[in-house]
């Protein structure tokens, strides 16, 4: 039997026809307009400056953002699809709550408006995708591990404005022996290999959403984009991308354990290094640097070089960053230009005037506040999460 939104799915989902189309708008500055890259049901330009398309997706160019600010313009947000982007229209919007963790176990419906009218916060959220770093596991590591090839370009910055999603779970009447939500996007169902998955959902404690979720509808003080989640969208701060499912449409409360195949056969940790039947879902994203230099950069020998970068930690405030530029054999102190706070980036800024030419490895360590350090090493798994390692960056110094 189909839940209770279903119908209302079925009137809101739009096939993305309209992908030409809107790389025919991308295109409308005239003849001399760079033609921007192409990716599968995304319906933003993605000018090659900006992106690497990776199948469905969208990879920030990390080394592009240093003019970005603190803030990652929508324009320039990564994008991870596990389909293509629905248009939703917002006026025909609703979201749906649902399950015997409601008093009554009748559906409660919120129009976008109704939403609008509820207490809202404002909160600046970090959202990376859990394989972001992934390719270092191969390249750095020379372990094979499954998923979309992401160097540093899949986490992005935002200002996110929306109802503390508490404040819904109240108003529909949550039950006090729930313990478990099953958030459900409104993107189509995704199938892989002949097997139809169902829409992107993944399990949420009740614990968390009393905490600090919100139901997102403005990103950078405008409405949601639609490849960032038009009209509503969670942001689960501190926790792997998966987590602020998009697009979305409604919410099982349970009084019992919930799951999905992203909580059961994907977004767990698999390998040697962990238990036979792999992990518990993983949470909470780790801590990660990286230089805003694309990788193999030229560099001139004696003159002296700006080298920024920017480094976050999902567990506590950044406290440091120390640079190499001699491949770890020594280390010093990166300057940091933003107040460091747990929920955002800082961008940090250190000088090197390379005296000698030939190939260079520059590396940068953060430190949080809780006494977190980027390892040497990531610890492996089969499907490429969690990359926190050292990044190893090379250069070429003539």
């Amino acid at each position: 039997m189909p839940h209770p939104s279903e119908p209302a799915r079925r009137s809101l989902l739009k096939a993305l026809t309209a992908v030409p189309a809107a790389a025919a708008l991308a295109g409308a500055a005239g003849p001399a307009a760079a033609a921007p890259l192409a990716a599968p049901g995304i319906v933003k330009p993605l000018p090659e400056a900006h992106f690497t398309v990776r199948g469905t997706n969208a990879e920030a160019r990390f080394d592009a953002l240093g003019d970005t600010g603190p803030l990652t313009p929508a324009a320039r947000f990564f994008v991870r699809n596990h389909t293509s982007t629905p248009v939703l229209d917002a006026a025909d919007w609703r979201l749906t709550l649902w399950g015997d963790g409601l008093h009554g176990r009748t559906p409660v419906h919120f129009t976008l408006g109704q939403l609008r009218d509820l207490p809202s916060v404002t909160r600046t959220a970090l959202v990376e995708c859990a394989g972001n770093g992934r390719s270092l596991y191969a390249t750095q590591q020379g372990q094979t591990v499954s998923g979309t090839p992401w160097t540093l370009g899949a986490v992005g910055a935002a200002r996110w404005r929306g109802v503390p999603l508490r404040e819904v779970l109240h108003r529909a009447g949550l039950a006090h022996d729930a313990v478990d939500l099953l958030p459900r996007g409104l993107d189509a169902p995704y199938v892989s290999g002949g097997t139809d998955f169902g829409r992107v959902r993944r399990p949420l404690p009740v614990a968390k959403a009393l905490d600090d979720v919100i139901l997102a509808y403005e990103m950078n003080g405008e409405p949601l984009p639609y490849d960032h989640g038009h009209p509503v969208r969670l942001i689960v701060p501190h926790w792997v991308g998966i987590a602020s499912i998009k697009w979305l449409g409604d919410i099982e409360v349970a009084t019992r354990p919930l799951a999905s195949p992203w909580s059961t056969d994907w977004y767990r940790l698999f390998g040697e290094a962990h238990s036979p039947g792999g992990s518990a879902p993983i949470t909470e994203q780790t801590l990660k640097s990286g230089f805003q230099l694309p990788f193999g950069a030229a560099l001139e020998a004696g003159r002296v070089h700006r080298l920024t970068g920017r480094a976050w930690s999902a567990h506590a405030p950044v406290r440091s960053v120390d640079v190499s530029t001699d491949g770890g054999a020594t280390w010093r102190p990166a300057r940091l230009h933003d107040d460091p706070r747990r929920a955002a980036w800082v961008r940090w800024s250190a000088a090197w005037r390379p005296a000698r030419t030939g190939p260079a490895t520059l590396l940068s360590r953060t430190t949080d506040a809780a006494g977190n350090v980027q390892p040497d090493t990531a610890v492996a798994n089969t499907q490429g999460y969690l990359f926190d390692a050292v990044v190893r960056h090379p250069v070429t110094v003539s």
